[in-house]
């Protein structure tokens, strides 16, 4: 259902060697670029991130409420990717546990454009 998810950058080469490292992590490569976006993905028909300088020419500014996150099989891999996330430079917004009943387990941090983002794994709970 998702074809892919923007997230508004003022300064693109900062955004890009972030998430160049940050979606390695995940399998992501560089799929699509121009001067004013890069898109990541791990396969054509998979949803992809863009990091876009706003069309309008205004600041990109980050959306109250707005969040993406990513899927990832194991507890482990969400430790991984936060601890990679705060090494980078992200802002912590909730260290990686169990949410809930336990069995959401995630990890919350925001990127150097303030955009929050969500590692996180389903517990299969017995």
């Amino acid at each position: 259902m998702i074809g892919y998810i923007t997230l508004g950058t003022n300064d693109i080469k900062k955004a890009a060697a972030y998430y160049d490292q940050l979606l390695a992590t995940l399998g992501a490569t560089r799929c699509m670029e121009d001067e004013r976006f890069i898109a990541w993905g791990t396969a054509p028909t998979a949803p992809m991130l863009l990091l876009i300088k706003p069309f309008n020419d205004e600041p990109a500014t980050v959306g109250n409420g707005v969040m993406v996150s990513f899927y990832m099989d194991d507890s482990a891999k969400v430790d991984a990717l936060y601890k990679q996330a705060m090494e980078l430079g992200s802002v912590d917004e909730g260290a990686p546990g169990p949410r809930g009943d336990g069995s959401f387990y995630g990890g919350y941090f925001r990127d150097p454009d303030g955009n929050k983002l969500c590692a996180f794994h389903i517990i299969q709970i017995e």
